[in-house]
């Protein structure tokens, strides 16, 4: 990370602004990654806080705050001055569909932050285990599907916990499809991949980051992306578009991060923020590291846009969880 951090800090020097402004009066600030360190969104969050630090003339210390599936550090943000010196990479689940699957939760994600900037947006990916598909005859995604359907809980696929974006993802087409598989959950992406490469488990949906390097090395077999259309990531798997025959057409998975602030943010504050957020998400370098680990930087336009980003999806992430039966408490 911290070669990450130096190579992108050190770019082009010429987009700095003449006179960068401070948000506050020279204290540091907290950027909290719900997340382990060396994860994609801690990698995401380290990527611009190294950016943004010249722009804003002001230093910028990653914080991991992990545990809850983001909920600790989400809540740690919430809950902090609102004076632009706590601030938060939080994500879609967190922002879209944590009010569908908890009763109950230490915050209210419409409106304990105040939208800064989105930063990062991916898809989820299928993938399967190369053995498996080889045995079955699975050589796309039709294939896959049909076999699944005609093997009621044959297939055996895996996730990063009940409520994950993959989770959500697979109950959406098992719903639509009507297959029925055997979900097994772990503890993270990390060993759900593992078990996937190793073939404990055929198949799973997971964000591009997990799943990329062993996709690249050619360890497991890409058959389809969650979003409506192909990625540029992956311009030859399809996306849910493909698959209107199969119920799926209406499907379209993305999975993003975004820069929060705690609620009550003075407006000038977030106007900084954002427009150094906004200049880092479109420098062209920070955007290649940004494809290398599976991502797309991709800024708002404003923090309007963002917020109406959050409202517009909120309740298509309510049916995927009403979709799932998922609940978390």
């Amino acid at each position: 990370m911290a070669g990450l951090g130096v190579a992108l800090g050190a770019i082009d020097p010429a987009v700095r602004p003449a006179r960068a402004q401070q948000v506050s009066s020279g204290r540091p600030i907290r950027l909290v990654v719900p997340y382990p360190a060396g994860g994609a969104v801690d990698i995401v969050g380290r990527l611009f806080s190294e950016r943004m630090e010249p722009l804003l003339g002001q230093q910028v210390v990653v914080d991991n705050r992990s545990g809850g599936a983001g909920i600790v550090g989400a809540d740690y943000v919430a809950k902090a001055r609102s004076d632009g010196t706590t601030l938060g990479v939080i994500g879609m689940t967190t922002l879209c569909a944590y009010k569908a699957l908890y009763s109950r939760l230490p915050f209210d994600p419409d409106s304990d932050f105040a939208p800064i900037c989105q930063l990062s947006a991916g898809t989820v990916v299928c993938a399967v285990n190369k053995q498996a598909a080889a045995q079955h005859g699975w050589t796309d995604f039709r294939t896959l599907i049909t076999w699944a359907r005609d093997n009621p809980e044959g297939l055996r696929f895996g996730t990063a916990g009940v409520g994950s974006t993959a989770h959500l993802t697979m109950a959406a087409v098992q719903k639509a499809t009507g297959v029925r598989a055997l979900h097994v959950t772990y503890r993270g992406a990390a060993p759900a991949v593992a078990d996937l490469q190793a073939g404990t488990i055929d198949m799973m949906f997971e964000l591009t980051p997990a799943l990329m390097p062993l996709i690249n090395q050619g360890e497991v077999m890409a058959l389809a992306v969650g979003s409506a259309r192909p990625v540029a990531l992956l311009p030859a798997i399809p996306g849910m578009s493909d698959f209107t025959d199969l119920g799926l057409g209406a499907l379209d998975i993305g999975a993003w991060e975004a820069l929060m602030a705690p609620a009550a943010t003075a407006p000038e504050i977030i106007r900084q923020l954002h427009a150094a957020a906004l200049q880092a998400g479109n420098d062209p370098r920070l955007g290649e590291r940004m494809r290398e680990v599976g991502f797309t930087a991709e800024p708002s336009a404003t923090p309007s846009a963002l917020a109406d980003k959050i409202k517009h999806e909120t309740p298509i992430w309510r049916q995927l969880v009403e979709a799932s039966g998922a609940k978390l408490d």
